[in-house]
């Protein structure tokens, strides 16, 4: 018996050695320094501007610290912009040749008649009588005048439906407008027989005096108008 006794001792003796053993294997793999903690989900996303909803292109803003966009970079002219003076390969455009004719460089004349149709039909001419390229442009201005310079009838009426165009005359080179008006034996009209015929280029205020040759004009009554149309290149003859 007191063999047996004996050896329960050791037996449990070396239970509890183990034990513990064991205990203190455990304890030093939970402060392993090579673990890493666990991550919780959950959490919130970090505040670089990269999340939905949340960029720095939401407020016009550009993200602290990032390079500015090639917009801004961009010291050139914008393509297309109106203030730009240069054109793609970096050259200046020519400018536009010539300038409005005044009327000191013109002389005016009034081609024949080319009646049709009841109406009577004068092309008025402009002719560039100086030394550069000059440009006409729109309606002339024009009223029959008798011999002491009294305009006679009322101011010719525009042609309606008529497109302006600019008209580039070099020394030399002339353009024409047409004077229409109802043939007075046709309409009726009241007539007188001007001396002349004064010219105004347009948006120009001194004017040119032609003699008259085209016989009598409507001044007054039924169908009195006389009309006139934009200036086109050449003498309308």
């Amino acid at each position: 018996m007191a063999h047996t006794s004996q050896s329960l001792r050791r037996g449990a003796a070396l239970l509890a050695s183990t034990v513990a053993a064991l205990g203190l294997l455990t304890a030093c793999g939970n402060d392993s320094p090579g673990k890493s903690p666990e991550s919780v989900s959950g959490t919130a996303a970090p505040a670089t501007g990269d999340s939905a909803g949340s960029s720095a292109s939401d407020t016009g803003a550009a993200p602290s610290g990032t390079a500015s966009s090639p917009a801004s970079q961009n010291t050139g002219s914008t393509a297309g912009s109106g203030g730009s003076t240069s054109g793609g390969d970096g050259t200046t455009p020519a400018t536009a040749t010539g300038s409005r004719c005044h009327t000191s460089e013109l002389t005016a004349s009034v081609g024949g008649n080319d009646p049709g149709a009841g109406q009577e039909n004068f092309p008025i001419v402009l002719t560039n009588k100086s030394g550069r390229t000059c440009t006409v442009r729109g309606f002339p201005g024009a009223a029959f005048v008798n011999a002491s310079g009294t305009q006679l009838g009322s101011d010719p009426q525009r042609e309606s439906g008529s497109t302006p165009a600019t008209v580039t005359l070099k020394p030399g080179q002339s353009a024409w407008a047409g004077l229409t008006f109802s043939n007075p034996e046709i309409s009726g009209a009241k007539t007188a027989t001007p001396a002349a015929l004064k010219v105004t280029p347009p948006d120009e205020r001194d004017s040119l005096k032609v003699t008259w040759k085209g016989g009598t004009v409507p001044v007054s009554g039924n169908a009195s108008s006389v009309r006139l149309s934009v200036f086109s290149a050449g003498t309308g003859a």
